[in-house]
C-alpha cells in the first residue's frame, strides 16, 4: 500500500477548550523498548488506529474539531490524503456527524465510513424502520409521537419500548423504558420529551438475544462472526435490554454481569438468517466500509433489526473488533482494510 498522510479527525463533546492531544509515539516505554503497560488508562481508539497507521507505514497526525470555525477551516487545509472519520457530534450536537461528512465531502477529502446520507437515515430510527420495511426486513413495528402529535403508528400491543429517536450510545434507555401499561407509556413519553426534546419511538418489545453483524467492506462486504451482548444474568426483573448501564455505568451490577462473546451455539441456518439479514440492512441504509447491526433474536428463531450503526466505536475492546479477530484479521489488519476500501474511492 502507498504511503499515505492520514488525519484522524475525532470531536470534543464537552464544553470547553479543546482536550489535549494524545501522544502514542511518546508513550512511557517498558522493558525491552516494549510500550509500558497502562492499567487505569487504556489507549483511546484514536491512539490504538494511530499506531496501526505508523505500522503501516503511513504518516498520522490528529485534528480536533471543537466546534469553532477555525477548526473547520483548519481541516480544509490539512493536507491529508485521508481522513479517517472518528467523528461523533459537532459543538456538541450529535446529528451534526452527516454534515461533517458532507463537509468533506465538498472538500474532496477522502475519509473513512458512512456517508452523509448513511449518516442520516441510521441516526433517524424511524427513516430507518420505514426503509427496513419497504425492503421486506423484518423489525419491531412502531409509533412515533410527539408532544401529542403522532406522526407515525402501526397497531402495537404491550410491552414496548419506549426511546429517543435520534440518540444513540443507549442515551435516554434504562431499565424505565420498557412499559407494560397505557399509564406507564404515557408517562415514558413525556420524560422522552422533556429531557430530549425529541419525538419519542415507541417500538414492540422483542424479548429474545441480542445480536451483533459486524460487516466489512462496500460491493462484496463481508459478514464478519456474530457477536452476542448476554443479557441472561441482569438482575431478576430488570428488562433483558443494552441500556447506559449495561453499556457504559461500569460501577452498575447490569455492566459487571453482561459481556460480549462470538456466538458459538446457532445452527447453521438461524447464522445465516441473521447475517443475510444484516448485510440487507447495511446495504438498505447506504451504509460502506464498516458498521454493525444490531439485531433481536427470539425463541421462534425470527430476526428482528433493531438499528445500523456507522462507523462503529473500533477500540481493541469492541463488538466490531471481537468479530474482526474472530475472522482472523489482527487490529492492525482491520485498520489496514478500512484504509483500503475507503482509499478504493479514489481510483
Amino acid at each position: 500500500m502507498a504511503k499515505l498522510k492520514v488525519t484522524i479527525l475525532h470531536d470534543v463533546w464537552e464544553e470547553g477548550p479543546p482536550e489535549p492531544e494524545p501522544d502514542p509515539v511518546k508513550a512511557p516505554r517498558g522493558k525491552k523498548g516494549r510500550p509500558a503497560q497502562k492499567k487505569k488508562d487504556p489507549l483511546h481508539d484514536r491512539e490504538e488506529i494511530f499506531e496501526s497507521l505508523t505500522k503501516l507505514g503511513h504518516e498520522p497526525s490528529y485534528h480536533v474539531l471543537d466546534g469553532k470555525n477555525q477548526s473547520l477551516v483548519a481541516l480544509a487545509r490539512c493536507g491529508a490524503d485521508l481522513v479517517f472519520n472518528l467523528t461523533e457530534s459537532y459543538a456538541g450536537d450529535d446529528t451534526m456527524d452527516k454534515n461533517i461528512a458532507a463537509y468533506l465531502e465538498l472538500l474532496h477529502l477522502p475519509y473513512t465510513g458512512g456517508g452523509p446520507q448513511a449518516l442520516y437515515l441510521a441516526q433517524d430510527k424511524s427513516i430507518a424502520k420505514k426503509i427496513f420495511d419497504f425492503h421486506k426486513i423484518k423489525t419491531p413495528e412502531f409509533a412515533l409521537s410527539y408532544k401529542g402529535r403522532t406522526e407515525h403508528a402501526h397497531d402495537i400491543d404491550f410491552p414496548l419500548i419506549v426511546k429517543p429517536v435520534s440518540e444513540d450510545g443507549s442515551i435516554g434507555i434504562d431499565s424505565g423504558s420498557v412499559v407494560e401499561s397505557v399509564k406507564e407509556l404515557m408517562e415514558r413519553i413525556d420524560y422522552i420529551h422533556g429531557e430530549f426534546d425529541s419525538p419519542a419511538l415507541i417500538e414492540e418489545y422483542i424479548e429474545g438475544r441480542e445480536m451483533y453483524a459486524a460487516i466489512l467492506g462496500n460491493e462484496n462486504a463481508e459478514v464478519l462472526p456474530l457477536i452476542e451482548l448476554d443479557l441472561s444474568k441482569l438482575p431478576k426483573g430488570a428488562p433483558r435490554i443494552a441500556g447506559q448501564d449495561v453499556k457504559f455505568d461500569q460501577e452498575t451490577e447490569a455492566f459487571k454481569v453482561t459481556k460480549s462473546a462470538p456466538v458459538e451455539d446457532l445452527d447453521e441456518e438461524t447464522t445465516r438468517e441473521l447475517q443475510d439479514t444484516a448485510l440487507a440492512a447495511y446495504r438498505a441504509l447506504k451504509l460502506r466500509d464498516y458498521g454493525r447491526i444490531d439485531m433481536r433474536l427470539n425463541k421462534k428463531g425470527q430476526v428482528y433489526v433493531i438499528e445500523a450503526n456507522p462507523n462503529p466505536w473500533l477500540a481493541s475492546a469492541a463488538e466490531f473488533t471481537m468479530a474482526a479477530k474472530k475472522a482472523g484479521y489482527s487490529y492492525t489488519g482491520m485498520i489496514e482494510k478500512i484504509v483500503e476500501l475507503a482509499r478504493a474511492r479514489l481510483m
